[in-house]
């Protein structure tokens, strides 16, 4: 058995949603152990955090710099293999890579850059590193949207004809309403959120499930925005028409201001044989349509589903696997590619995945602010 992957944290301490996220994961298949980390800007506050969940302090930084030149001077079989990067958006690129620049793996959260040309220059550090990147799109954990994309790569829908994902949560009504508050927000900050709230945050994760479960690009596509108040400068909604082909359409709605949604991920594709509709509030229910026959609902666990699917179901029938088991989905296919041992590529969203979106952000924002046009994407 081979020994646990030594796994850095780069934030995520205090009562971070996404911090708990991703220790747990790391923890659920038994292949990482967490070895050195900073988890807040605040030394002392760091070291308190690390005491509450068990973590040794002898390897708590006093900030990300250090953290990479005292790992860089321990032996090769004692450093952090992999870095976890949970920061606000803005660090993303910087840790990441300087990470890779200096031999790391690295788990990033999205969106993996402030803009396209980061992206971009990100992507060739990476090429040059030889390592491991994966990009936390969640969703792509759960094993009935990867049961998706193998029965449609496996020709289940023939021609795809139409698809429509969305994205909508509600919290950020608490804020927008306030202008201190909208004024004080990370989240509504361009300087440390990048150029979109909305579509960046959220939108990008229907743009991907999209592109994930089809295994086709979006080519071009056509924005509208809407920002509520002139104050605001960031996007709290929107509305995206999206083309992938001269007959594949479709549409990605997205919005933090949809009053009383909590995480309201829901894709739907429809092709000329049939169609495949999931919910992330209902993940372990993938309903299959057509119309010539009743509604089909597959479930986790089951012998008729996908490798990919079954690899990434714990559980028997009938035990419900939610986001902690998704994300723990993506650790899991990271720490076999450290590894070396072979995997199936849509185990975790890779470095391609986070430029596509970078690249579809971009695309938004252009397209909404040169008067809601087509805008063609790379």
């Amino acid at each position: 058995m081979p020994k646990k992957i030594r796994l850095g944290i780069i934030g995520g301490g205090g009562d971070s949603l996404i911090g708990v996220l991703h220790r747990v994961a790391s923890f659920i298949n038994d292949n990482y152990e967490i070895v050195g980390a900073v988890f807040n800007p605040d030394y002392e506050q760091n070291v308190a955090f690390a005491k509450e969940i068990d973590v040794p302090i002898n390897r708590i930084y006093k900030d990300f710099d250090t953290l990479v030149e005292e790992e860089l001077k321990l032996p090769e079989n004692e450093r952090i293999q992999v870095c976890s990067v949970l920061t606000p958006n803005f660090l993303h690129f910087p840790m990441a890579k300087k990470l890779l620049d200096n031999g790391f793996h690295v788990i990033c959260e999205k969106p993996m850059t402030m803009d396209y040309e980061e992206a971009k220059t990100l992507q060739e550090a990476h090429k040059n590193s030889g390592k491991v990147f994966a990009l936390t799109h969640t969703y792509t954990g759960y094993p009935m949207v990867r049961q998706m994309r193998e029965m449609i790569k496996n020709g289940e829908l023939g021609k795809i004809h139409k698809v429509d994902a969305r994205y909508y949560q509600g919290w950020i009504n608490t804020v927008i309403h306030d202008k201190e508050k909208r004024s004080s927000v990370w989240r509504l900050d361009p300087t440390k959120a990048g150029i979109s709230s909305c579509m960046g945050d959220i939108g990008v994760h229907a743009f991907n499930m999209v592109e994930f479960t089809t295994g086709l690009q979006v080519k071009s596509l056509l924005c509208d925005f809407n920002y509520l108040y002139e104050d605001n400068q960031m996007d709290v909604d929107g509305t995206v028409l999206i083309r992938m082909d001269e007959h594949v359409k479709g549409v990605i709605r997205s919005s933090q201001v949809a009053t009383g949604e909590e995480n309201g991920l829901a894709i739907a594709i429809y092709g000329e044989k049939g169609a495949l509709r999931w919910e992330q509030e209902k993940p372990n229910f993938l309903y299959k349509m057509s119309d010539t026959a009743p509604v089909q609902v597959y479930k986790p666990g089951h012998a008729y589903n996908s490798e990919l699917s079954l690899g990434a179901s714990k559980m028997p029938p009938g035990h419900p696997e939610g986001i902690f088991d998704s994300m723990a989905n993506i650790y899991l296919g990271v720490a076999k590619a450290i590894r070396g041992e072979e995997y199936n590529d849509g185990e975790f969203p890779t470095m391609d995945d986070g430029v596509r979106g970078m690249n579809f952000i971009e695309g938004t924002v252009a397209s909404h602010k040169q008067g809601n046009v087509w805008v063609e994407m790379d």
